[in-house]
């Protein structure tokens, strides 16, 4: 499965790119056909009896790009055992939600839990039937250029520092011992679950994120600018990191704990010590879509059936074996 961390880089690009030449607007994403010759889910008929060889039909999927590597992929695997369309696109979680409760959309990638206000924009519209589904742990990460060799660990407060308002010009601003080169900033627009999350767990409610630097909803922009200038910092998931390689160098955080600097990893985002930056990643649809519509039924079983397979191979942490267990719990109703 390590085959589709590069695959789903390059079409993520590829997407980005065709959307932007087509419109300027949203990228859209089909199936591609023929990735892999042993499909992850297997025989066509999943572990609950659903035979997934007789479903067919379109899903779409919009939202976060943290979560779209892992919605991609189960798209690709779930085309070689169903004759379902299942085309996945990336807006930001805000802009999946927007487009899920205005009923455009079957399911949205989030990369944060749903809000109150969001909630009740879907009852407005009558969807009053929501199902959240937690998918992946991901390892927010924190990332400078490889030439920037003054950073190598920070505290939650100098983070804040960072990318709050005012923003320091400058990284001796920062601190002392630091070089007097330019600080410049890149994180995600205030339509990405990422960004809502970071704002919640550094920047705090007493603070303002910084509107200064370079934002976008999608995470390529965002590594390219880093990879670019010496005197960048930026953050994003930790896939879009490990697709990066050697063009992007992590940093390590310290909680002010007591714990020091807690580098991330597969591992520290497992156990929780790569805190507070370590995250819950969901998918969300209808129970009216679980009842009514078998191709989405299908499309959600077989996710989470092949979450400890897909996610580790797309760079996000699975989740544990009992909240996996309690996920497809959900669905038992929807299977009778």
């Amino acid at each position: 499965m390590n085959r589709y961390r590069g695959f789903v880089w390059a079409l993520l690009i590829a997407l980005v790119a065709a959307a932007l030449a087509a419109c300027g607007g949203d990228d859209d994403g089909g199936n591609g056909g023929g990735v892999s010759e042993t499909p992850a889910g297997g025989p066509e008929t999943s572990e609950g009896g659903l035979d997934y060889g007789s479903l067919s039909g379109n899903v779409d999927v919009d939202g976060s790009s943290t979560v779209f590597p892992i919605s991609q992929a189960m798209a690709e695997e779930f085309s070689q055992v169903s004759n379902v369309r299942v085309n996945v696109a990336l807006s930001g979680t805000g802009g999946g939600f927007e487009k899920f409760c205005r009923g455009e959309i079957q399911i949205s990638d989030a990369s944060r839990p749903i809000k109150e206000s969001e909630i009740e924009a879907c009852a407005a519209n009558g969807i009053d039937d929501i199902v959240e589904f937690y998918v992946a742990i991901d390892a927010l990460t924190v990332v400078v250029n490889p030439r920037n060799d003054w950073v190598q660990c920070l505290t939650v407060s100098q983070l804040r520092q960072i990318f709050s308002e005012p923003q320091p010009q400058r990284w001796s601003e920062v601190d002392p011992s630091f070089p007097d080169e330019r600080l410049i900033t890149y994180y995600p627009g205030p339509d990405s679950g990422t960004f809502d999350y970071f704002v919640e767990a550094i920047i705090g409610e007493d603070g303002v994120h910084t509107s200064s630097g370079t934002s976008s909803e999608d995470d390529n922009v965002l590594v390219a600018g880093v990879e670019g200038d010496r005197g960048a910092i930026g953050y994003f998931g930790f896939a879009y990191y490990q697709e990066a390689g050697q063009g992007l160098r992590a940093v390590a955080i310290d909680n002010e704990d007591g714990d020091g600097c807690v580098e991330p990893t597969y591992e520290n985002a497992a156990t929780g010590r790569y805190e507070p930056l370590s995250r819950p990643l969901f998918i969300y649809t209808r129970e009216s879509f679980l009842r009514e519509r078998p191709e989405v039924l299908g499309f959600v079983k077989f996710y989470l059936e092949n979450l400890n397979e897909i996610v580790p191979a797309v760079g996000y942490v699975a989740i544990p074996e009992e909240d996996l267990q309690e996920q497809l719990a959900k669905l038992e109703p929807y299977l009778q």
